[in-house]
């Protein structure tokens, strides 16, 4: 069994992080924050996936503003990404945003990060002081050296100096990233960070890469630290459709049994038996998972030979033949179904089950 370190609470918005809450899964949207309708748009793809939070970027006067019509839009909790500029950041809060990313050491000085912090206080809003091996600074570079897994003593005392700054003006709303592209430099930093403070943590590898690099970068450093109890919230960065983070995401949280989102998805890796084009479909049947709260478990196999006998703990499931194939429940056929056709019955009969599931639970 897992044990999670215990850290402080905060809120963002109606999501909390840190103490006994869940660990949340958030993204980052990758469209222009002043167009407001392709931002909603994206953030609600990633609602109907499972985000918990979702952060965007903040460049100019004109993005800090549209905050509020997005806001009005959509219904998970809105942090904005500050770098250097804070008159930006108290602007993001002022049109709504409900947390703010910043790096407190460059905004311009003690004065303008007190004015930064009051406007915190004032809305009730929480600051992640955001750190990673690209912003350390330089007097610590000398001291220390850039941060690899033997030594990652400068990203560690970046964040805590930076934290220390927000406290030495009465501020302790606070939850903590520190990011490295390389996976053993973010384990070992996170683990030494994670003695050192009770502020919550956001785990991340930056920069991880696309969809196969990324996943298996991210899945190692955060497995590994979520598996000793280390971290409150996460990103799975990838250079992708933000929706295949929170894809990965809660795959990664369900692999270690720490949360669970809707349906599992088993499938086979395919052989030659396999006489129908496993891979969309497959793909496709995950994709309409995420849409999913039911805690099912789905099978989709390559061969109607062995499909429903090795996938017969499954709820139910397809597997493909030649031109045709099989829809099973419990390792039972109920359906034979042309292959054409296969997919949207098969989708028909997961929202029927997704139906009766939520009326059993209500």
């Amino acid at each position: 069994m897992i044990q999670r370190k215990l850290t402080r609470k905060i809120h963002i918005g109606n999501v909390a992080i840190g103490g006994d809450a869940p660990i949340s899964v958030q993204s980052m949207c990758n469209t222009d924050t002043r167009d407001v309708d392709s931002t909603v748009e994206q953030i609600l793809e990633l609602q109907a996936a499972g985000c918990d939070l979702i952060r965007v970027a903040v460049p100019d006067l004109e993005a800090a503003k549209a905050i509020t019509e997005i806001r009005s839009r959509i219904t998970i909790p809105l942090i904005a990404d500050i770098h250097f500029d804070w008159r930006l950041a108290v602007a993001a809060m002022e049109h709504g945003a409900q947390a703010i990313r910043i790096n407190p050491g460059n905004l311009g000085g003690d004065e303008k990060l007190a004015k930064v912090v009051a406007a915190a206080t004032v809305h009730k809003i929480p600051i992640r002081v955001g750190v990673n091996s690209g912003s350390i600074e330089k007097d610590l570079l000398k001291k220390y050296g850039y941060p690899t897994p033997e030594f990652s003593d400068s990203l560690i005392e970046s964040a805590l100096r930076n934290t220390a700054l927000l406290e030495n003006l009465g501020f302790k709303d606070i939850k903590i990233s520190i990011k490295s592209s390389d996976t053993l430099t973010t384990i070992n930093a996170y683990r030494s960070l994670s003695e050192k403070t009770d502020y919550p943590l956001h785990l991340g590898v930056t920069e991880a890469g696309g969809l196969i690099a990324g996943t298996v970068k991210s899945s190692v450093a955060l497995g590994i630290l979520l598996s000793e109890g280390i971290g409150d919230t996460f990103r799975v960065s990838l250079t992708r459709d933000p929706v295949e983070e929170i894809r990965v995401g809660f795959e990664l949280l369900r692999s270690l049994r720490i949360r669970e989102r809707g349906p599992e998805l088993i499938s086979c890796p395919t052989c030659g038996r396999t006489r129908i084009d496993l891979f969309p479909l497959a793909e496709a049947v995950e994709k309409h998972l995420q849409t999913m709260q039911s805690k099912l478990k789905i099978a989709v196999m390559g061969c109607v030979v062995n499909g429903p006998g090795e996938a017969k703990e499954a709820d139910i499931g397809i597997a493909g033949g030649h031109g045709v194939g099989i829809i099973f429940k419990k390792g039972k056929i109920i359906k034979k179904v042309p292959e054409k056709n296969l997919l949207s019955v098969f989708l028909d009969e997961l929202n029927e089950m997704e139906k009766q599931q939520v009326d059993k639970e209500s």
